[in-house]
């Protein structure tokens, strides 16, 4: 497995710093959080976006996905959704990223097969424009449905390659599935993993891997097991939590914690 983390811990923090800070401390990838806020977002130019891609080359980092923010099953008229996850996808062509981020994002009035049903007619249409140009949608464990048993009643109704699962670990344990359930469930789908660690399920500000309560060598080992080979990517949310330790002063004891985690379960 190969391991990344989301810009998300150094908000607004400059591209160029923030592949330093992955070469540095031994990454392999960066998650890109793609908010207007941030200096990588859809509204970027055609030069910007090349200088954006030749920054990974030259850095030896690799791009691993886009952290949109679509809400897929959100009500309303499909058409700007559609393009707003269009306007992802085409972001991500251009700089080379695999995959692109959604949330569920189904609001509590909406029921529950209508929510489902509004988000697989959104994502089957704009997988269509994903596959021609070789991104890949993934749904993330989040919000709506944070579960893995709440995704795949989406990705089941879709039934398109270039649609599939976004596994964030904390969601699913929030949501009260073992690491062997969600895995079970997503692993037809799986793109990648967000890791993190949390204190408890009341307090979920972020912690240095392995200081919380998440089962993250679980997790690793039924990846492993599996033969999983994918991308780990530490998700720390220093954006939402001012008074977090800073993510660069983390990075070195991440890496090495999930080191130990991937050499244990080998």
């Amino acid at each position: 497995m190969k391991l990344a983390f989301s810009t998300l811990g150094v908000p607004g923090l400059p591209l160029s710093d923030v592949l330093r800070l992955a070469s540095t401390h031994g990454y392999h990838g960066v998650e890109l959080r793609t908010h207007p806020e941030e200096p990588v977002h859809p509204g970027l130019g055609p030069e910007e976006r090349a200088d954006v891609a030749a920054e990974f080359k030259a850095a030896g980092v690799e791009p691993v996905g886009l952290a949109g923010y679509v809400r897929i099953a959100a009500p309303g008229d499909d058409g700007p959704v559609i393009e707003e996850v269009r306007r992802l996808v085409d972001l991500a062509h251009d700089l080379g990223a695999p995959f692109v981020r959604v949330f569920p994002g189904a609001d509590p009035e909406q029921s529950r097969q209508s929510a489902d049903a509004i988000a697989a007619r959104r994502l089957g249409t704009a997988a269509e424009y994903a596959a021609d140009i070789g991104v890949r949608i993934l749904l993330e464990t989040h919000d709506s449905h944070r579960a893995a048993a709440d995704s795949i009643r989406v990705l089941g109704l879709v039934g398109h390659r270039h649609v599939g699962s976004l596994w964030d670990v904390m969601h699913t344990w929030l949501a009260g599935e073992q690491p062997t359930e969600s895995y079970a469930a997503l692993s037809p789908y799986l793109g990648y993993v967000q890791v993190k660690d949390i204190a408890s399920a009341d307090d979920t500000s972020p912690l240095p891997l392995g200081a919380g309560v998440l089962p993250l060598a679980d997790c690793v080992e039924v990846l492993s097991r599996h033969g999983w080979d994918g991308w780990l990517c530490w998700e720390y949310e220093k954006r939402w939590y001012e008074d977090a330790t800073p993510l660069p002063e983390l990075l070195d004891a991440g890496r090495r914690h999930l080191s130990r985690l991937l050499n244990e379960s080998a």
